[in-house]
């Protein structure tokens, strides 16, 4: 145990009128929506390299937190993971996600970095057991290291590609261990600076390679959960290999993996595709890939993924619509892919995020639980294009241009055009919220 959160009590609910900040107004874990708890619809995680491994700095300025556990030996990475499960514990996370370098010190060789990564596996092994917390997903920082400078999969050096597939390996064994309910796959540094230095072809072909190994050795170890890639756009290259869904998917397509692997989809990454959240929920939906979610929220003024928490319930109400039409979560959940402010020092600043964050998630699927089962945008959507469910509409895409445009000669087709109605959902939506 340790005492950087003590006089922090446990958090509850109290209700949209309590005027504690220590309590949830709006996250009732035991509330049934749709047939389902709230802590069932939503599966909350909490991310271990944001909370407990971040040390507060950006591009101008360098550390502003002071954590007892920072450093680099065995010791501080078992008071690191006593932190971190008191926090589970207080706001009642049922999940985490962790990087293996969040966990455990970096050592001086691969074998090195594999038994400090055993040891601390073991350590949360007994953590969980005692407090009922599991692990959403765990993942491989191939990133943050200098031999990761360009890239991973990737990378023009093999014995770089060698590391890093061996170092995949021990946090797939890491995260069964655990009982983890997924892998996360997503290429910090996987894309290029310039092509006067880059074989694109080449490096595709490196990535596609080193994805079916994953895929290979899931079944190989016989692993249940599910592979997920998440899609990140821009950062810290220009050109990412991994940019959106909708790329991903065709990434997944050219090497045959489309059935094997799904999405995690952060929003502060849609963001930076140049897309909305709910747009890149829909794609995954509609291409049949769709997993999980880091929530967080970008300041659209800054043109960079902050990883703040999220506080907009409009736009959440929005993501989880979609959640709900591709049927909830199954091995997938909320992680809080978010981080404090670097002037947020306190342990209960910590604490106070992460609660604001749950409260704004639920009241945002409850909203959009309640414009599902109202059924009137869907009513609408459907209306839109009813001229399609007909038996002309459906022969029409049956036909070829020939026939087509002997139809529109025929009968002399003009169509007159029909408004979408944009506003007039819009404040429909609003209504929920």
């Amino acid at each position: 145990m340790t005492d950087f959160f003590k006089g922090i009590p446990a958090i509850t609910y109290q209700g949209p009128d309590s005027d504690n900040d220590f309590a949830f107004r709006h996250y009732n874990p035991d509330e049934v929506v749709m047939g389902k708890t709230l802590k069932d619809h939503l599966r909350f995680a909490a991310a271990y390299w944001h909370s407990f491994a971040w040390p507060g700095g950006d591009p101008f300025g360098g550390q502003t937190f002071d954590r007892p556990w920072f450093g680099d030996s065995m010791d501080a990475a078992r008071m690191k993971a006593d932190a971190a499960f008191e926090m589970f514990q207080i706001l009642g996370v049922p999940y985490f996600c962790f990087h293996d370098a969040d966990v455990r010190p970096e050592g001086n060789s691969f074998a090195q970095n594999t038994r400090n990564l055993e040891e601390i596996v073991d350590y949360f092994a007994a953590k969980m057991e005692a407090t009922g917390v599991k692990l959403l997903w765990g993942t491989a920082n191939l990133f943050s290291h200098r031999r990761f400078m360009a890239g991973a999969a990737t990378n023009p050096d093999p014995d770089v590609f060698a590391f890093s597939a061996a170092t995949i390996k021990t946090c797939m064994d890491a995260t069964m261990k655990l009982g983890g309910e997924n892998y996360v796959l997503w290429g910090g540094r996987e894309g290029y600076e310039t092509l006067l230095n880059t074989d694109m072809g080449r490096e595709r072909a490196q990535a596609g390679r080193m994805l079916q190994m994953v895929v290979d050795y899931k079944h190989k170890m016989g692993f249940k959960g599910a592979i997920l890639i998440e899609p990140k756009p821009q950062e810290p290259t220009k050109h990412q290999y991994d940019y959106d869904v909708a790329t991903v998917y065709g990434f997944l397509k050219e090497f045959g993996l489309e059935g094997e692997v799904k999405m995690n989809i952060e929003q502060g990454h849609a963001i930076l595709a140049g897309h909305s959240f709910e747009h890149e929920l829909a794609m995954a939906r509609e291409l049949g890939i769709f997993g999980s979610i880091d929530m967080n929220r970008n300041d659209y003024q800054s043109g960079w993924d902050t990883d703040q928490f999220p506080n907009n319930v409009p736009e959440m109400a929005l993501a989880y619509y979609e959640v709900l039409r591709a049927g909830g979560f199954t091995t997938g959940g909320t992680n809080f892919d978010a981080k404090l402010r670097r002037q947020s020092l306190d342990a209960e600043d910590l604490i106070l995020a992460h609660v604001g964050g749950m409260d704004a998630c639920a009241a945002g699927l409850k909203a959009a639980a309640a414009m599902l089962a109202d059924g009137k945008l869907e009513s609408a959507r459907d209306a839109r294009y009813a001229g399609w469910d007909t038996e002309a509409g459906r022969a029409l895409l049956a036909s070829d241009l020939d026939a087509i445009t002997a139809k529109v000669m025929a009968q002399a087709i003009n169509p007159a055009p029909r408004s979408g109605r944009q506003e007039r959902l819009e404040n429909l939506v609003n209504r929920y919220l």
